[in-house]
């Protein structure tokens, strides 16, 4: 868990460098809290099975002796969060006091097909399931606290 700068400090300095320069798996918990995990590890994982807030990947790296988050998505299968969770994701990164973007750097668009239940990510503003080609719905039919799919 990361609530400071001081436990970010604490966490990195036991990765290996190659892990730093990759970027890292997170969830925000239902306490708002950061949680970090190596990139290849599951987001289900790093929130240890529970429901989370929002979940990713994001880049952080050293700037003029400062942690900054430098990239910074919504992308987890497993839990599917909608774009609008980036609030929970700023506020948890205020708290730790690391430095962000204004908003997801990657957003992801996650929604459920109605026709045969399957996850699509839409892209280019196409929202047909690759599936079965099925209309999928503009607005977000995953809820976006709970376990999605698979990640």
């Amino acid at each position: 868990m990361i609530v400071s700068i001081a436990d970010f400090d604490g966490w990195a300095s036991e990765l290996p460098s190659a892990e730093l320069a990759e970027p890292f798996t997170f969830v925000i918990d239902m306490d708002g809290v950061l949680r970090l995990a190596p990139r290849r590890s599951e987001h289900v994982a790093c929130a240890g099975g529970a429901r989370v807030l929002s979940a990713g990947e994001m880049s952080v790296s050293r700037e003029a002796g400062r942690w900054v988050v430098g990239e910074v998505s919504n992308q987890s299968t497993g839990y599917c969060p909608d774009i609008s969770s980036w609030s929970v994701v700023a506020e948890a990164l205020d708290r730790a006091g690391l430095r962000h973007p204004s908003g997801f750097t990657q957003a992801v668009l996650f929604r459920c097909c109605p026709h045969c239940q399957e996850l699509n990510i839409v892209r280019e503003g196409d929202f047909v399931c690759v599936f079965c080609g099925g209309d999928l719905p503009e607005a977000s039919n995953i809820d976006p606290v709970d376990e999605g799919g698979a990640s």
